[in-house]
């Protein structure tokens, strides 16, 4: 039997780390804390990404859950105020509700609204507090960027901060993968970026970069350093691996996720079908009408294609997250059983 073709995995690169390549590590942990002793390499593994991403630093942390919550904790000892874009993933926005939980204001601003953000920066560095901007690289929420350029500007205009989840940028975007700071140009304004490796380097780790003050800082005082334990050794070593990857290879797997990206929506465009997502490998496709998305998203995957059924802003739809290893075959087929079912549902809608 055929196996389907998968769009529900974010691993966008199609990296994978097979235990065989994995070389260096004898334990999976040491039994102590970060803050005590840094897993063997993992120091080595920060500067890289420090330097891929255009950071003077970087430290790792075992998921972005445990990197949010640590760091802000720490800027809630700051006075400051935390201004979020309202498009901001829920993981950051964990991060800042213990903010504001801890005393610190908290305000949200539509996504894009560099007015708006500004007005709030202005009030609350008025009021004594400098302005602490939360934002995401790039948001498959939103389906673009946001003016990361104007948010790291009114930061450093203002004496403040801006913080990023490039979780879905690094790997993808910018100079050889380094995400958003090398995608928008912006490395020498005050930002922070806490990012996982889990999408385009399919690594379970998060790395913080920015200055080598505010690493050092966070290093400091990190109470997840202290009170949890380190990533391990196996996930050390597989960030080792993908960034050598990515080092000999990782501009033709972006070149080729790229392709399969235009092919998908070429096909479904000749079809008459649009999608959202433009040139980012989550495509989003509407579904027509007021559909039953258990029964269509089920219907799909009796084809033999596996996606997302997702609801957005009261619409019913199916998520393709592509890949670079998916294959000729894989996009077309996806692609025909989409718009079949597609106007399977268009005609149901006709009738009734």
């Amino acid at each position: 039997m055929r196996a389907p073709a998968d769009f529900t995995s974010a691993l966008y690169l199609g990296m994978r780390h097979p235990a065989q390549l994995l070389a260096g590590w004898d334990a999976l942990t040491l039994g102590k804390p970060a803050a005590l002793c840094d897993v063997p390499g993992a120091r080595a593994v920060a500067k890289s990404l420090a330097r891929l991403q255009g950071c003077a630093a970087a430290t790792l942390l075992p998921s972005t859950l445990h990197l949010f919550w640590d760091l802000f904790g720490m800027l809630a000892r700051e006075r400051c105020a935390v201004l979020v874009d309202d498009a901001a993933y829920p993981v950051a926005r964990w991060g800042a509700e213990r903010a504001a939980g801890l005393g610190l204001p908290l305000r949200a601003f539509r996504h894009g609204d560099t007015a708006g953000l500004a007005r709030l920066a202005h009030h609350w560095r008025d009021a004594g507090r400098w302005p602490l901007i939360l934002a995401d690289g790039y948001s498959p929420a939103s389906g673009d960027c946001a003016p990361l350029g104007q948010y790291g500007a009114l930061a450093e205009q203002e004496g403040g901060l801006l913080v990023l989840d490039d979780t879905q940028a690094v790997g993808l975007l910018g100079r050889h993968g380094g995400g958003s700071l090398r995608q928008h140009g912006i490395e020498h304004l005050p930002v922070l970026v806490g990012a996982s490796l889990a999408k385009a380097f399919g690594v379970p780790l998060a790395v913080l970069a920015g200055s080598a003050a505010w690493v050092a800082h966070f290093e400091r005082v990190s109470d997840t350093r202290l009170h949890a334990s380190p990533p391990s050794q196996a996930v050390v070593a597989a960030a080792r691996h993908a960034l050598r990857v990515n080092a000999l290879c990782g501009d033709g797997l972006r070149r080729l996720l790229a392709q399969r990206i235009a092919a998908f929506r070429a096909a479904l465009r000749e079809g008459g079908l649009a999608c959202d997502g433009g040139r980012f490998p989550v495509q989003s496709v509407p579904l027509p009408g007021r559909p039953d998305l258990a029964a269509a998203h089920a219907a799909l995957r009796q084809t033999g294609v596996l996606a997302v059924p997702q609801y957005k802003d009261g619409t019913a739809r199916l998520t393709f997250l592509l890949r670079a290893d998916h294959t000729d075959g894989d996009i077309a087929t996806a692609a025909a059983a989409l718009l079949h079912l597609h106007d399977a549902l268009r005609r149901k809608r006709e009738y009734n």
